[in-house]
């Protein structure tokens, strides 16, 4: 046992997550009323953190998920394979006009004084549709999954997915599994979903099979439903309000072992000072602190929850996956897109403190 988890020595795969996979469309610095081209990126915070597992740091992961068969269905699942990541849809026909469908997040990436603006289209959402039964999860679980990770913004989408997360975190636990969930709180979402006392609600019954939470004070107060903190933050680098709420979030939520996030100061759209924390098994740990010049966001606390998840079950010292998590998340500001682009030697040489130096 370390950090007061059990990790199964091995299996066929040492990650799982669900949840819903979205398009991005990215017209860049350009607001999308001015548009007229974009990229395309596959995303979802689950995946995301699937996607870099696989991609970066080499590990065997799947992605339990909705899938569309029409030919947004196949730009993604493409994406999918091309980041490593094995698939465990539930297949939907499209009727040719009103879905159902893949959904759609429009973000440009604002530059300056100028911030990204983001907005989502999930209508008639297949991955809403999800519900418990949908997955065979001993079929899942059968060769060993060493961790499973869902998150707030599926558990958000529709009355039945909370409830899908809760019986995927149940199996995961008869598994052997560690298991993990980003409260990612999305107003929007849950606004559309019953709003905030249902996201407490939902979130309350999940989180009762969770060993790692990821979530800022934000997400704390209003996914769980913990009072604001007694601390008042001097900057948004400033810890003690996170680790002030930690004890009434153990206390309502004992199972909890490890609650980290991210923690972000905004100068400027594309200059960003960085860092994270985390409270594992009683003990508080800081990252140092970077500043970033920011090509694009979306993605980057992914990224940090990807490299932590990596530490641990790595088995690193606790400021090491830390360390990780935090170094991952600031190269993936770097890159266009959701997922990563870095490789686990850039992410180490980083977080022991690399430079910007042309590699020869």
């Amino acid at each position: 046992m370390k950090y007061g988890l059990n990790f199964l020595p091995g299996g066929a795969l040492d990650f799982v997550s669900l949840g819903a996979l979205v398009h991005r469309i990215d017209p860049g610095i350009i607001p999308f009323r001015k548009a007229t081209e974009c990229q395309i990126h596959v995303s979802g915070g689950e995946f995301n953190c699937a996607a870099n597992l696989s991609d970066c740091f080499r590990m065997k992961t799947g992605i339990v998920s909705a899938m569309v068969n029409y030919p947004i269905g196949d730009l993604i699942s493409e994406r999918v394979r091309a980041m490593g990541v094995r698939p465990f849809y539930k297949t939907f026909e499209h009727d040719g006009v009103t879905g159902p469908n893949m959904a759609a997040v429009y973000s440009d990436r604002g530059f300056g004084v100028r911030p990204p603006v983001v907005f989502y289209n999930r209508s008639n959402e297949a991955a809403a549709r999800l519900k418990p039964g949908d997955f065979d999860w001993k079929e899942i679980f059968a060769g060993g999954v060493r961790w499973f990770h869902s998150g707030g913004i599926f558990a958000a989408l529709s009355e039945t997915t909370a409830e899908l997360i809760v019986e995927g975190m149940r199996a995961a636990k008869a598994a052997g599994a560690v298991t993990s969930f980003d409260l990612n709180f999305r107003e929007k979402l849950w606004k559309i979903s019953g709003g905030q006392n249902r996201a407490v609600e939902k979130v309350a019954r999940i989180v009762e099979h969770v060993d790692v939470l990821v979530g800022n004070e934000e997400d704390l107060q209003k996914g769980l439903g913990i009072p604001g903190p007694e601390v008042a933050a001097r900057s948004k680098l400033d810890p003690s309000a996170f680790f002030g709420m930690i004890d009434r979030v153990v206390k309502k939520h004992p199972r909890v072992k490890i609650v980290a996030t991210t923690l972000r100061e905004v100068h400027t759209t594309n200059r960003h000072s960085w860092g994270a924390v985390a409270w594992i098994d009683g003990e508080t740990y800081v990252s140092p602190t970077a500043d970033l010049d920011v090509l694009d966001r979306v993605g980057g606390g992914d990224g940090f929850a990807s490299g932590f998840f990596y530490g641990l079950l790595n088995e690193e010292p606790p400021e090491e996956a830390l360390k990780l998590g935090w170094a991952h998340g600031a190269l993936l500001t770097t890159f266009p897109g959701d997922t990563t682009m870095a490789t686990v030697e850039q992410v180490r040489a980083f977080a022991k403190g690399g430079s910007a130096r042309i590699q020869r």
